[in-house]
């Protein structure tokens, strides 16, 4: 895993790059299949592509499951220089959605603790701001893909620039509970089709 914490940290925490995401403690389906992803073209990073190349599954696989049985805490958040409001906006869009727009919202399928539920949806607290900011982007023009049905292309193409930046500001600005895990399911199930529910660690 020596080349994974170069960029990630020591024992996937993050770095304080304010860009890469935390590897620890995410649903290793989810993990699975991003690696699988970059590795297959699916998310471009150049990187992340040489670096996994030549790497069949079961070792990403084992790489998954490394990262996602770390159990470490996470650090508070910085405090947030966004406006008041752009923050209850992005507040609002990840517990309400915009029911108008045909967004739903981040907690029906990210959990209401937004800590992600198992086999493959990845938790939404502790990330950068930058880092949210541009996975969602990344949805918006098709930079980034799952395998079919990918939910969050199709919910991406619905979001405008100002819903990203205040879900982004508003997630990086939330502490980490000390005992937030994926959850094992959504009470409700999925609010749309998604490939991720059927990933397996």
């Amino acid at each position: 895993m020596a080349a994974c914490i170069t960029c990630h940290g020591r024992e996937g925490q993050a770095t304080n790059s304010g860009y890469f995401p935390r590897l620890a403690g995410k649903p290793a389906g989810y993990l699975y299949e991003q690696l699988r992803s970059f590795r297959d073209g699916r998310r471009q990073q150049a990187d992340m592509s040489h670096l996994l190349a030549n790497l069949s599954d079961a070792y990403l696989r084992e790489m998954a499951e490394y990262f996602a049985a770390l159990d470490l805490p996470y650090p508070p958040p910085a405090p947030s220089d966004l406006p008041a409001a752009q923050l209850a906006r992005g507040k609002a869009m990840v517990f309400e959605g915009d029911a108008a727009r045909g967004i739903p919202a981040c907690a029906s399928c990210h959990g209401q603790a937004l800590a992600g539920v198992q086999p493959g949806i990845p938790g939404l607290l502790g990330l950068p701001r930058l880092y949210i900011a541009s996975q969602l982007g990344s949805w918006v023009t098709g930079d980034r893909r799952a395998p079919a049905p990918d939910c969050m292309a199709e919910v991406g193409r619905k979001l405008n620039n100002e819903d990203i930046r205040a879900v982004a500001g508003w997630l990086a600005a939330q502490p980490v509970p000390a005992d937030a895990k994926p959850a094992a399911a959504l009470p409700a199930g999925v609010s749309v089709a998604c490939s991720a529910m059927g990933a397996h660690p």
